[in-house]
């Protein structure tokens, strides 16, 4: 099914793109440069060529055609190539370079800094429920996600079986990221319990059976493969007493459904629930993304308990934010956003629910989950 990835508007000057395998950039690029000279480092032969010879790429790009794009996929996997692109960019005539990659780990090493002011940065995200219309469909988007590898499949389920263990074998073990890939496998497993909340470093590292010292590497590594996010607590202005540690999410909710573990002892409903507020996550830093809003996401949490799953907060947005999968909207529910709007009078409250009816209970607006994410279009407000 081919979808229009409508909200990713490049730059014209150079840049990065990044996003987890599977978002389907390279499917995009090659719609959008048609015409460009293209190195596809996946394949064996041409990694291994330009790892023996990254020079090599200033003799591709001297025979290509004048005002030839030029896109290196998958570049952390040649990150002597850098330096090739940064002698190209200071000469006159250069084309536009086009760098993506699912995991900035090796460019951090290998000095993506060296073109900074150079290179934009931009990121593709799984699929949001805009870009696909009508063919958006909720309950397939909890249980299997919005990877469009993933939502293209003949069978979802299956597909989504493999790509954490490819991932892993790809990006972790050929680069050699990680000594035990099993306990990497290991922790991946045990930090799905913590999708949507709280990250305990030291409880997860009990359950791996490692020490603290190496969760906190994992979940590093986790969010430089581009496989997981934290977010921040809000704590602008506090006029409480707030909690310090983030809220953990993995990129897209088909990954953390597939790592779950299941058992008499797992409560379908706790799944279903850290899949909701995943899928809302992933949405609206999309959202951010492809807006080019100078704002960013956090959560709120008080010491006392109070909690709101999610927070923007930019010089001209100011939103908070709560998920529930309860078909009715409770009192209970809304006590929280009461007492972040005590605080924050300025910030704009929703709700999203798990009913059909858009209501207002007490000044803040209730939202059918479903209604809400097709409602989340970059460079418009939220609904």
């Amino acid at each position: 099914m081919a979808v229009d990835r409508k909200y990713l508007r490049p730059p014209s000057g150079h840049f990065f793109l990044f996003g987890p395998r599977g978002t389907g950039k390279s499917t995009w690029l090659r719609s959008a440069y048609p015409h460009a000279v293209w190195i596809d480092l996946l394949s064996p032969a041409q990694q291994r060529r330009y790892a023996a010879r990254p020079e090599r790429l200033r003799e591709l790009v001297g025979a290509a055609p004048s005002q030839a794009d030029a896109v290196i996929d998958e570049v952390q996997r040649v990150p002597d190539l850098l330096t090739v692109v940064h002698q190209l960019m200071e000469e006159p005539g250069c084309p536009r370079f086009v760098l993506t990659g699912s995991s900035s780990r090796q460019l951090k090493r290998a000095g993506v800094d060296l073109l900074a002011g150079r290179a934009t940065l931009r990121t593709m995200h799984p699929f949001m429920a805009a870009e696909l219309g009508r063919a958006f469909d909720f309950d397939s988007a909890i249980e299997t996600g919005l990877l469009p590898l993933i939502w293209d499949a003949r069978d979802p389920v299956d597909t989504l079986g493999a790509y954490v263990g490819l991932y892993v074998q790809q990006e972790v073990q050929s680069e050699g990221i990680v000594r035990n890939v099993g306990a990497f496998h290991r922790f991946l497993e045990a930090i799905s319990f913590s999708q949507g909340s709280v990250l305990n470093v030291s409880e997860v590292a009990r359950e791996c059976s490692v020490s603290r010292k190496t969760v906190e590497g994992f979940v590093g590594i986790a969010e430089d493969l581009l496989l997981a996010f934290r977010v921040p607590v809000f704590t602008r202005r506090a006029r409480r007493h707030m909690a310090a540690h983030p809220k953990f999410f993995f990129a897209d909710v088909g990954v953390f459904r597939s790592l779950r573990p299941s058992g008499p002892l797992d409560r379908p409903e706790e799944a279903r629930g850290g899949a909701l507020e995943g899928l809302v996550a992933q949405h609206l830093r999309a959202w951010l993304s492809y807006s080019g809003l100078s704002a960013d996401l956090y959560c709120w949490r008080t010491r006392a308990g109070s909690e709101v799953d999610f927070v923007v907060y930019g010089p001209d947005e100011f939103w908070a934010l709560e998920v529930k999968h309860s078909r009715r909207v409770r009192p209970s529910e809304l006590r929280h956003l009461k007492r972040f709007r005590e605080d924050y009078p300025q910030a704009r409250t929703r709700l999203a629910y798990g009913g059909e009816e858009r209501l207002e209970v007490d000044g803040i607006l209730c939202l059918p989950t479903g209604e809400l994410l097709q409602g989340i279009v970059p460079g418009l407000p939220l609904p």
